[in-house]
């Protein structure tokens, strides 16, 4: 072995002796490396996007009054022996109602989690229909209908009806035909508590979500704020609670009887009034079957008088309206002259 060889075996020596008292003094220590928790970050519905809605004016002078319907028939026909070549009697053979309705709209059409059920106060309004057809209040197909879709899905026959917190307008009467009115809800606004909006004027500047396709979208056009808000509209009104819940708006704004399903499944939020717009809610038919529209006024007139319908507004709204006195009557049914 050279002089070379042996002062090369040294340094070798010595760089592993300092890297192994290195990595002994590691593995000693009691100091652990800092770490941040992973965040992942808030993921937007599908479906949202930023709208610049227009107001619209109702025009013309066939549509003074929207929510006047087709009048009941005189005598309405017992369960189970539907007039012959009406469209009641065309259900009545297949022996079920086909309904569009929401599934993701708590206290007003939502399907339970745990056992598949549909249950809210527009599902009992369409039992009713089908307890007057058939008997029996269950004999109902529930197929589920985007909010933007349910006018198309009444106009294609995909659904015999709708019954889906439907405002009725002079814009959509000229694509389908509505019951008389069975309930009135009117626009505010839901914030996470502590939030600074205290109003609608509160909305200026601010991210604002709104259902797709629903008047919410153009009421909150009409309150011209300035700054104006910026408008998010999404498939659904869960959708909203969701990009509230994630911090991607600041309020969500759609009818008073909506907010209260989404306070009531999540605590942290609180309801901001009053009212800024006027909600008639009716159920969508089509326009080709007016005896059809005809019977379900019949319906509706029956529960006002004998207190279905308040039955049904106790189970549903009155909890959740912290409000105190006597629950109300239902809406009063107005029909087009000489129909």
């Amino acid at each position: 072995m050279t002089l070379r060889t042996t002062a090369a075996l040294r340094s070798r020596t010595g760089l592993a002796v300092v890297f192994i008292a290195m990595l002994l003094a590691a593995c000693g220590s009691t100091t652990a490396t800092p770490t941040r928790p992973v965040v992942s970050p808030p993921v937007m519905p599908a479906g949202a996007h930023i709208v610049h809605p227009a107001v619209t004016t109702s025009s013309g002078s066939s549509c003074t009054d929207p929510t006047a319907s087709l009048a009941p028939p005189d005598v309405m026909p017992s369960p189970g022996d539907m007039p012959a070549g009406s469209w009641m009697a065309k259900i009545q053979a297949r022996g079920y109602l086909i309904a569009g309705v929401d599934q993701n709209k708590y206290l007003w059409g939502y399907r339970d989690p745990t056992s598949g059920n549909y249950g809210g106060f527009d599902i009992d309004m369409l039992r009713q229909v089908s307890l007057a057809i058939f008997g029996s209040p269950d004999k109902i197909y529930f197929k589920v209908i985007p909010t933007a879709q349910r006018a198309a899905a009444v106009e294609k026959g995909i659904v015999d009806i709708v019954a889906q917190t439907m405002t009725i307008n002079c814009e959509r009467i000229g694509e389908v035909d509505f019951s008389s009115v069975y309930f009135e809800a009117g626009q505010e606004i839901l914030v996470p508590v502590g939030s600074p909006i205290t109003g609608s004027a509160g909305l200026a500047g601010k991210r604002v979500c709104a259902a797709d396709s629903s008047t919410s979208l153009n009421h909150l056009a009409g309150l011209n704020l300035k700054p104006a808000p910026q408008i998010w509209a999404v498939p659904s009104d869960t959708d909203c609670l969701v990009m509230l819940q994630q911090g991607q708006v600041d309020a969500i704004s759609t009818d008073n009887v909506i907010l209260q399903g989404l306070q009531a499944q999540d605590p942290n939020t609180t309801m901001i009034g009053p009212a800024f717009s006027s909600e008639p809610y009716g159920m969508a038919i089509s326009k080709e079957h007016p005896e059809f529209t005809r019977f379900v006024n019949g319906v509706l007139a029956a529960e006002r008088i004998d207190g279905t319908w308040t039955s049904i507004y106790r189970q549903w709204v009155w909890p959740y309206m912290n409000m105190s006195g006597p629950i109300p009557a239902p809406p009063i049914a107005t029909y087009r002259t000489g129909a």
